[in-house]
């Protein structure tokens, strides 16, 4: 089976984690930028879990320096962090912990409206701009707390900062959600 197919498989309703979300869970969704993880990049074939290929991908995309990077651009990721807070505005979704880093994005939401039409208003149907396929699933109970740091970790992983707080664009710099004129940390559970 070709690696592309193996890992749309693992990212379908039949990966390991479902497609489905149950209702008044929280998600964590991560999608990146349309060609920042090159077809020869995917996961290998075999008995990965679909949790062991997010951390595969999420490891590359941490520490590459080649592709597309326009999250690295104030406008461009200040554009994707006011759409973010808007979507929580507008009641589409309780906006929890989140980062953008330069060519992908980590956030935890618990949908007010329904996850496809959710991801459709965010953009994440295959645009060029975003990759088409995400990975996206619910938290199950107990999980929260480290998917939360998880995220805010992200950039003190990838070696961008001492402190989750240092970042800019990440829920856990109370200035990104000043400078958005929202407030100062995200909703927390």
């Amino acid at each position: 089976m070709p690696v592309n197919r193996h890992f749309r498989r693992m990212l379908t309703c039949r990966r390991r984690l479902p497609h489905k979300f149950p209702e008044g869970k929280w998600i964590f969704a991560t999608w990146h930028l349309h060609g920042s993880l090159p077809q020869a990049k995917y996961p290998p074939a075999g008995k990965m879990s679909a949790g062991e290929a997010f951390v595969w991908i999420d490891r590359h995309l941490n520490t590459t320096r080649r592709g597309p990077m326009y999250l690295k651009q104030d406008r461009t990721v200040k554009i994707v962090a006011d759409s973010l807070f808007r979507g929580a505005e507008l009641g589409h979704y309780d906006l929890g912990p989140w980062v953008i880093m330069s060519n992908h994005i980590h956030v935890l939401l618990l949908p007010k409206i329904a996850p496809p039409k959710l991801f459709r208003a965010l953009g994440r149907t295959g645009n060029p701009f975003w990759q088409g396929e995400s990975y996206d699933c619910w938290v199950r109970d107990g999980e929260f707390k480290r998917i939360a740091n998880y995220i805010e970790n992200n950039p003190v992983k990838a070696g961008l900062v001492a402190r989750p707080e240092d970042y800019r664009w990440s829920s856990a710099n109370t200035a990104a959600n000043l400078d958005a004129g929202r407030s100062a940390r995200a909703t927390v559970a």
